[in-house]
């Protein structure tokens, strides 16, 4: 499980209490704000291309010249070749279908001007990471979206299923399409649960690795989870919210997702508690070594 300094982070196995670990994360101007200040021939032949294509011309509003200049740098960066349509839209953000180097991706447009911009403030205050964030919304908005890109890459190196991901630059987040050629994936409410059981025990492990590798979903429900028809596994999804275990809404978090996720399960007709989904989360996983 170990996540090597690349990113910021160091192995949870060299830190006495997961989270410790994280580093602040810099909000400061990226590439694509230079290019949007260049503006140069080829940026303004792309953007108009872009603002003509119909899947997002009625964005252009809430779309700033930073925003496709972002777009505009990871089509040069080669994480994106050609944009289709919306997978979902959003108060926060809007997540469009995307052809990348070799694969379909997922483009992630986190909005600037976000209506939730206090409730980020929220889960973004009293993470380690994110010491001394003013309070420009642009700085917000780009620390949102640098948090899911590391969030991402925790889960991941915890073992949870998530999309997988790829690159960020400014509020844009590249990453891997969950999906088949008929559409995005189901959202674990929206369809029929063979087995319950299974799908239970799944999910209470992964917010248990979660919780061993320092993170806290937050925001965890059956709306939040996918069910990836290409391999037949549940996907944690919408990580942008996830905070530290020394986060001092952490707990009230856990607890929220603890209740959701139980609230949910009983409906399919199991017999499963909040109270002993947290016990379980929080529990240390079994040493296999000692049996």
């Amino acid at each position: 499980m170990g996540q090597g300094t690349e990113y910021g982070l160091v192995d949870v196995d060299e830190v006495d209490t997961p989270g410790d670990e994280w580093e602040e994360i810099d909000v400061s101007d990226t590439e694509a704000d230079r290019i949007a200040r260049k503006r140069d021939r080829e940026f303004e032949q792309f953007e108009e291309r872009i603002k003509d294509a119909d899947q997002f011309k009625v964005e252009q509003s809430v779309f700033d010249d930073a925003t496709f200049a972002a777009l505009y740098k990871l089509v040069q960066d080669g994480y994106v070749e050609a944009f289709g349509g919306p997978l979902s839209t959003g108060k926060e953000a809007n997540v469009y279908h995307a052809l990348g180097d070799d694969r379909e991706v997922a483009v992630k447009i986190y909005r600037i001007n976000a209506s939730n911009f206090r409730q980020m403030r929220d889960y973004l205050e009293g993470d380690p990471r994110f010491e001394g964030l003013g309070g420009q919304k642009k700085d917000v908005v780009l620390a949102w979206t640098k948090k899911e890109l590391a969030n991402l890459r925790r889960a991941q190196a915890a073992g949870v299923r998530v999309p997988e991901p790829i690159a960020t630059e400014r509020n844009v987040l590249v990453m891997e399409y969950i999906g088949t050629e008929d559409g995005r994936a189901k959202r674990l409410g929206e369809v029929h649960i063979e087995n319950p059981q299974t799908a239970y025990e799944v999910m209470r492990e992964y917010m248990r690795r979660l919780y061993s590798a320092g993170l806290i979903h937050g925001d965890l429900s059956e709306y939040n989870v996918v069910f990836d028809e290409a391999d037949g596994q549940l996907v944690f999804i919408d990580l942008g919210q996830a905070v530290t275990v020394h986060h001092p809404n952490s707990r009230e978090f856990l607890e929220r997702d603890c209740r959701n996720v139980a609230s949910f399960f009983s409906r399919q007709g199991l017999d499963v508690t909040a109270d002993d989904l947290l016990e379980f989360v929080t529990s240390p996983e079994p040493d296999p070594s000692r049996d």
